[in-house]
């Protein structure tokens, strides 16, 4: 049995499924990105919420880039399972939901048309987006293109066909929620808006409506949502369930979706109500910093250490001794101490203690090459204010932090180009890089040594905004590192940088 609208009904399992009424709830969200992070998280609310009648409103999925398919949510009318997997309080939490959520999904590329008039739909209130760290930038984009490229200029369109279409009233505007993991997302995203909206040429009337009636709001989601399950585990599940979802997702038990606003606001995502993981509060600084640097930060200085060490899974990392023992060493010695937000010691280590556990899920499978997509700017955005703050309260090297930059440059190494796409290669086998700086890496690796591509990485001042080869001793432990990592085992490097020691000839 395929999971659809109208098998639904005939799932004997104990499962969460919805009832017949919750399909012909309005529209009331327009989603940009179709990825398992919106599905397992801030769609997860939505669904719980409309089961318990809180909220009463649907999703609009935006599918903005042309990689992928979206015609199995078609197919199963936009329905598509959770399983929720792991520890609470101690307790094994085992839950499968059906989640109806999602009433369509749109590609800007095809639909254009339809998703501006969901503009047009009184009921819509709430836009959220995921589309990378990447995703929030300016670039100069005419909003008469259907569809315009960028995501702020594909948001700016609507805003504007919705200015249109209720004559700029205040009640037309909208809450605007991106969840990408940047600073003070909403904020930026609004300032990219309004200068693409002066770049457009827009009226002032416009401009003045999106300011005064429409709210950016930061926020932040924390949730480990792998994706879809491996071989085994789908046919483990689909055999408890009686039925076949090409959708099914898998998510820790963890959720927290913190979002900067007051109660006002609160009435309008009234989803908040529904589960204790939604935090509307008028500072959420703490709640981003832990999360970006403990848990973001150490993702991202890991994974390509545990790549090269032949690791494929997260879970396989916590197994690995050394590699733990980098994980926990990194959070407590170099990331803790160098958070650049004021906080106690002791909220910090209960963070890290619990984001450890959260790692050691036996249910989760969270590939590290996975979390190496768009590596670059993750190490920008989430390791580049630690490595500065450490250094303004020592002023010495990081070793580990060195380390996890060695690896990094390693992995970006490009041995093949087939069309736009870099191929890298470990022990004979090659793998996609999935990265904006793929193709700077590709030509940065020609000719040069480990010394000379370290240079020209951290001395890249556009791309880091700011030199790193000014910390001192930095560039000359990255390139150690780097010459260890290309000659001997991976392992025993981490094992000596740990212990401070040589690693032998």
């Amino acid at each position: 049995m395929k999971l659809s609208r109208y098998t639904v009904k005939n799932i004997t399992a104990p499962i969460s499924v919805p009832d017949d009424a919750l399909f012909e709830l309005p529209e009331k969200v327009l989603q940009f990105g179709t990825g398992v992070l919106l599905r397992g998280l801030p769609d997860y609310f939505i669904d719980k919420a409309n089961k318990q009648g809180l909220f009463n409103g649907r999703i609009v999925v935006v599918k903005s880039t042309a990689q992928g398919d979206s015609s199995l949510f078609d197919k199963q009318d936009g329905l598509y399972t959770i399983c929720v997997r792991g520890k609470e309080q101690g307790r094994t939490v085992e839950e499968t939901i059906v989640n109806a959520s999602i009433s369509r999904v749109l590609s800007a590329t095809d639909e254009w048309e339809q998703i501006l008039e969901c503009a047009h739909n009184r009921e819509m209130q709430v836009i959220i987006s995921n589309t990378t760290e990447v995703g929030i930038q300016l670039v100069p984009d005419d909003i008469r293109h259907h569809p315009p490229k960028s995501f702020p200029g594909k948001l700016l369109s609507f805003l504007y066909e919705r200015f249109r279409a209720f004559g700029g009233s205040a009640h037309s505007g909208m809450v605007i929620i991106p969840t990408e993991l940047i600073p003070d997302n909403g904020r930026k995203l609004e300032s990219i808006v309004l200068e693409l909206a002066h770049l457009n040429g827009l009226e002032e009337s416009f401009i003045e409506w999106v300011e005064q009636h429409n709210c950016f709001c930061n926020s932040l989601v924390d949730r480990i949502v792998p994706g879809k399950p491996d071989a085994a585990q789908l046919k483990e599940i689909e055999n408890a369930a009686g039925y076949t979802d090409g959708l099914v997702i898998i998510a820790e038990v963890y959720r927290l979706w913190a979002i900067e606003g007051n109660e006002e606001l609160r009435s309008v995502l009234s989803f908040a109500g529904a589960d204790p993981g939604v935090v509307i509060a008028p500072d959420i600084e703490s709640y981003r910093e832990l999360k970006l640097r403990l848990l973001n930060g150490t993702h991202t200085l890991s994974c390509g250490l545990a790549f090269l060490s032949g690791l494929e899974t997260v879970k396989a990392g916590m197994e690995d001794q050394r590699l733990s023992a980098y994980m926990a060493t990194l959070m407590q010695r170099e990331i803790g101490p160098s958070i650049p937000y004021t906080m106690e010691a002791a909220l910090i280590q209960e963070f890290s203690k619990n984001v450890l556990d959260r790692f050691r899920n036996p249910y989760l499978r969270h590939l590290w090459l996975n979390i190496c997509m768009q590596y670059s700017s993750k190490l920008k955005l989430r390791c580049v204010p630690l490595l500065r703050r450490y250094y303004e309260l020592h002023n010495q090297v990081p070793e580990l932090i060195a380390l996890g930059f060695a690896a990094y440059i390693l992995f970006m190494k490009a041995i093949t180009c087939k069309g736009a796409q870099y191929f890298g290669e470990h022990n004979g086998v090659p793998y996609l890089i999935q990265d904006d700086q793929a193709a700077v890496f590709f030509a940065r690796w020609q000719g040069r040594d480990a010394a000379g591509v370290v240079k020209a990485t951290l001395s890249d001042t556009p791309f880091w905004g700011e030199d790193l080869t000014l910390y001192r001793g930095f560039e000359k432990e990255v390139t150690s590192q780097l010459e260890s990592l290309m000659q001997g085992d991976t392992g025993e490097l981490i094992e000596c940088t740990l212990n401070k020691k040589e690693v032998a000839a």
